[in-house]
């Protein structure tokens, strides 16, 4: 991933210096349960321990040789073990280390978005308690419906981002499985106890089953976990830039005092930040589509999958953390215009009332298409004249025939529209 869309934290996890790290760590624990089994002296044990150090320089002149880096690894190490290196990778396949090391690497990432998603929520839910009341209007199609509140917004949001919580949460626990099986994963070569030794110091369970590799449903599963979040926070992130735009004016994006919104235009200012969500959301599920590709292999293993995911597990991981940090910072400081809400609010004159004007009428004994027809008739005559809506429907004489001037005025009540907000709030832990 680019350095723009890496942060410190996360980046550090896909070094190159991480990953050999976690190796040679792997390498250590299973010469550790070898000798445990009385296959390597102890002495020998202390040694490679000792001796066995990572050349980063070394091991990238060694594989421009043998265009392996599994190879070259093992054998940068092994020149500083003199005798003892053949003790050091017995038994073990490139993927024992790639697939035990990556899961290592995964449980590190998914902390960091555990992490950052909890943080989102918590910014979510102060912002919903701040806007519980905040009137607005809603919208589908893009146009007027009836009253909600900004606050159910975000209320909606912090419910979907719970869910998206326990599916990283889930995800964590797919894969936090390794595999020291072998070449084709029959233990032929090292019993299932140093397995079971290896993953019980990394905290890892077992893979227990594995080919030459740990079967990529796994991994899938994560990424694609990572690719529902991100849709999440582009839904919203979309939101935001809807209600930003000019005509509409109701919410801002954070801009600093010393930001410029375009190098033509001194005045603008624009939702960069959830454009750029919605952009890198559209990575992180064509990266999921790879990772379902990477599933089906040929045989105990093919390495069509190893070159993508040198590509999409990094980029999503690296993605998703920029992408959950920088819109928990747009949520923070998200500017609401409550007067500009207000007034939008009014810019349809009325009609966002008129389901409440139908049901009156349909309480009245009237069918649900006399009703319709009735109301949808005064409302296309809103556009004829100055006039609200109220005022239409009190110059409106089939109206009138059945509802009283104080039944019209109370279904343009916004509070009886809100009256089950606090449930809403309460069913969603708000």
């Amino acid at each position: 991933m680019i350095k723009r869309y890496t942060l410190p934290e996360m980046g550090r996890i896909w070094e190159d210096e991480n990953k050999f790290h976690w190796m040679l760590q792997v390498e250590l624990l299973v010469c550790e349960a070898l000798s445990r089994e009385g296959k390597i002296p102890k002495e020998a044990l202390n040694n490679i321990k000792q001796r066995a150090k990572i050349d980063l320089t070394r091991i990238q002149e060694i594989e421009n040789k043998t265009r392996h880096d599994i190879i070259a690894f093992v054998a940068q190490v092994c020149e500083n073990l003199k005798e003892e290196s053949r003790y050091f990778h017995f038994g073990l396949t490139s993927s024992d280390l790639l697939d035990t090391v990556l899961a290592v690497n995964l449980r590190e990432a998914a902390k960091i978005l555990i992490a950052d998603t909890k943080k989102l929520l918590n910014s979510c839910a102060k912002r919903a308690r701040e806007h519980k009341r905040t009137v607005c209007v809603g919208r589908t199609h893009g146009m007027h419906a009836e009253p909600i509140t900004f606050g159910l917004k975000l209320a909606l949001f912090y419910d979907e981002m719970k869910r998206n919580l326990q599916s990283l949460e889930e995800a964590l626990e797919a894969i936090s499985y390794g595999k020291i099986s072998g070449a084709v994963g029959t233990y032929a070569h090292l019993s299932p106890a140093v397995e079971a030794y290896v993953c019980k110091k990394l905290n890892l369970k077992p893979a227990g089953i594995a080919s030459q590799i740990i079967p990529r449903d796994r991994h899938a599963r994560f990424i694609s976990s990572l690719a529902l979040v991100g849709s999440s926070l582009e839904r919203f992130a979309q939101e935001i830039r809807h209600l930003q735009r000019s005509e509409v004016a109701e919410v801002l994006e954070p801009f600093t005092k010393t930001q410029k919104g375009s190098s033509a235009m001194p005045h603008k200012r624009n939702p960069i930040l959830c454009e750029r969500i919605c952009g890198l959301a559209r990575i992180l599920r064509g990266n999921a589509q790879v990772a379902l590709e990477n599933i089906a292999l040929w045989h105990e293993r093919d390495i069509s999958h190893s070159s993508a995911e040198r590509i999409i597990i990094p980029d999503s991981t690296i993605l998703l953390d920029y992408m959950l940090q920088k819109f928990n910072w747009v949520v923070e400081n998200l500017v609401v215009y409550k007067d500009k809400m207000e007034e939008n609010l009014e810019e349809s004159r009325g009609l966002i009332f008129s389901q409440r004007l139908l049901l009156r009428l349909m309480e009245k004994g009237l069918s649900r298409i006399e009703s319709y027809d009735l109301v949808q008739q005064a409302a296309s005559r809103l556009w004829e004249t100055n006039l609200n809506f109220k005022d239409v429907l009190m110059n409106t004489p089939e109206i009138k025939k059945y509802l009283k001037v104080q039944e019209i005025e109370d279904c343009f009540n916004v509070n009886s529209y809100l009256k089950y907000v606090d449930n809403i709030f309460k069913q969603v832990g708000l």
